[in-house]
């Protein structure tokens, strides 16, 4: 059972990074007003204003108010409102009435289970919380708002270069825009160090049980203190998105909604695309472990996971078809999404750049429809971007052509801060109508529309046969040369939402094994659409492998990577086909190659008719008129 420790030394930090506190006052500049206590706020703020002694306080501008219900605002109006655009980030359009203490500090001592009990690492599991408070009247309890990685504290000690910020420094992810946003509103923020990271004690096992438990132990910590409303939300991106669906997977009562932003579903499912692996998936356990591990005499920190995980994707790529995939847990142990649909009662709001390939966004379709199938009430949204947020145009506009370009500036979501509002206050305390369950998406030339699902149920599905095609390079996929498919014309404008398919029929050659890499690309665009990879001993899709045996021929049911584009009428599809692509590795047969068979080669597209005035379609906040754009 969780339980709370002192801290060696419980401190509130006023001097944030070694910051001037003009510096600090500038920074924390609070941007948001006050909903809940509209009839009150004028003395309420009175009060706060002359309350105030310690110099982490912020002030409160009574002036800088709104009398509108901007949080109301439908989606599709949203692209007229007067918001504040100038900054980085997506601003609420009213501050909020509350300054903030903190941080301070917390120890949750850990109840881990005996398989986690691993040598290496004296004394309790620990997990450090830092915790900043609005100056709500006393006797108000207030939500958290949470994010939880192990990236604070990370690297230093000559072994990764210089350290990151420790948790008591907001984030430039999360932190700092949930401090600045939301906490003047009536929420805390805590930042929460994963195990074996800044001054979290035990080991990191890397997405593991051990990391699970803990962070499990710190939601309900922070759910149950007095402070507390009893509900807790967890927010982040990438790892710190991963931890969401590691709470989920064993969830506390508090815990009541997620937000992963770009966070994997699991470690697999990060590393392999059936059966393809990124090259990352390498060194990824052994990378991690040494920048948080500084091998000192009181730092070993050695979980029993450190020698297995090294070694469990070396042989899932090179020994699959014996088994090489599963001859542990490892893998079983680190896949989150369905512990999730088991045993999560609370709601889920996805964020991921369709372009994004750190963390794929097959990792959020098709989980978006897995989820509120399962009566998880989830909401997504889709644009355009790599491994960012929504409202950073500044890192928007560096994306390539092919690769996001076309949907820039149109895809960055200054209004987001109003999406998060309404699903934090509805959602953490029960404040307005429940948010619907639909799907924000954005087509690779930047137009967004809404689905209730995602694919669309009216999807129909056209079948080319790209055998009929016209073809260069030759039949034969290796690590020296490839085949390139050219369709004739498209004779109508083409819709594609969803998951392509491509079932190809393939030769294995004189080896035992094969890959292919397919890229879609607009011909007469010279532009690229979206990818599919997939390792023939994994031909069926998915992650369980079969063995593949030299000079056979198989059918692999190929998928791409989500997709929501449009082909103009007049327009080519081309198919280039290779034996890896991007950050994929060369499979163990890569010199041998595969052939491509003869005979019918079905590509499946889902399209959807959406004309120029259906209601799916919606406009942004013209965020470009308020900024320049490069």
């Amino acid at each position: 059972m969780a339980g709370q420790l002192e801290p060696p030394e419980a401190v509130l930090l006023s001097d944030f990074n070694n910051e001037s506190e003009s510096d600090v006052d500038t920074r924390r500049e609070v941007r948001q007003l006050n909903l809940a206590a509209v009839a009150t706020a004028g003395f309420t703020v009175l009060i706060l204003l002359l309350s105030m002694v310690w110099n982490g306080d912020h002030s409160f501008d009574e002036n800088d108010t709104l009398s509108d219900d901007w949080w109301s605002v439908p989606l599709e109006d949203r692209w007229q409102m007067d918001l504040n655009m100038t900054g980085e980030r997506s601003q609420l359009p009213e501050k909020g009435p509350y300054n903030w203490t903190g941080p301070s500090e917390y120890f949750v001592e850990v109840d881990l289970p005996a398989s986690e009990q691993d040598a290496g690492f004296p004394g309790p599991a620990l997990m450090h919380i830092a915790l900043w408070m609005p100056n709500v009247p006393e006797g108000t309890t207030v939500p958290v708002i949470a994010t939880i990685h192990p990236y604070y504290d990370f690297g230093g000690e000559g072994i990764v270069g210089d350290d990151s910020n420790p948790n008591t420094v907001p984030d430039r992810g999360v932190g700092e825009w949930v401090l600045e946003q939301f906490v003047p509103h009536g929420y805390a923020l805590a930042q929460v160090s994963t195990f074996g990271t800044g001054q979290s004690t035990h080991c990191q096992d890397v997405k593991g049980l051990g990391e699970q438990t803990g962070i499990q132990a710190a939601v309900e910590w922070l759910g149950t203190q007095e402070w507390s409303n009893g509900n807790v939300g967890l927010m982040g991106k990438s790892y710190a998105g991963t931890t969401n669906w590691e709470a989920a997977q064993n969830p506390s009562e508090h815990l009541k909604t997620i937000v992963p932003i770009s966070g994997s579903i699991g470690v697999q499912q990060m590393f392999y695309r059936n059966g393809s692996s990124e090259s990352r998936a390498m060194l990824y356990d052994a990378l991690y472990e040494g920048a948080t591990a500084d091998a000192t005499e009181d730092d070993m920190r050695m979980c029993s996971d450190d020698a297995i995980g090294p070694v469990s994707p070396f042989t899932t790529w090179a020994g699959a078809g014996l088994g090489g995939d599963e001859w542990n847990d490892y893998w079983d142990e680190r896949y989150h999404l369905q512990d999730v649909i088991d045993n999560y009662e609370g709601s889920v709001y996805i964020v991921w750049g369709l372009q994004d390939w750190n963390v794929d966004p097959y990792h959020a379709f098709p989980t978006y429809q897995m989820l509120n199938d399962a009566g998880i009430h989830t909401r997504v949204i889709a644009g355009q971007w790599a491994h960012n947020y929504p409202d950073q145009p500044e890192i928007h506009g560096g994306l390539g052509s092919g690769y996001g370009e076309e949907a820039y500036p149109n895809m960055s979501r200054m209004d987001w801060a109003i999406e998060m509002w309404n699903w934090f206050e509805y959602y953490l305390k029960g404040n307005g109508e429940e948010p619907a369950a639909h799907a924000q998406m954005q087509t690779h030339d930047g137009r967004w529309h809404v689905e209730e699902t995602w694919p669309p149920e009216d999807i129909e599905w056209m079948t080319m046969d790209v055998s009929t095609w016209d073809s260069s390079g030759g039949m034969s996929v290796s690590t020296s040369s490839s085949l390139t498919l050219t369709s004739p014309p498209m004779e109508e404008d083409l819709h594609i939402q969803g998951m392509p398919t491509f079932h190809v029929r393939a030769n294995t050659g004189l080896c035992n094994g094969g890959q292919l890499f397919v890229t879609m690309r607009d011909a007469t665009e010279d532009l690229r659409l979206g990818h599919a990879t997939m390792d023939v001993r994994y031909r069926d899709g998915g992650y369980e492998s079969q063995a593949a045996s030299p000079l056979s021929e198989y059918t692999m049911m190929m998928e791409f990577n989500p997709m929501d584009v449009r082909v103009p009428a007049g327009h080519s599809i081309e198919l280039i086909i290779t034996e890896a692509g991007e950050d994929y590795l060369p499979s163990p047969c890569a010199a041998i190659g595969m052939t491509i068979s003869g005979g019918e080669q079905p590509l499946g597209l889902p399209l959807t008719d959406r004309g120029e005035n259906a209601d799916e379609w919606f406009n942004v906040p013209p965020w470009w008129n308020f900024q320049s754009v490069e």
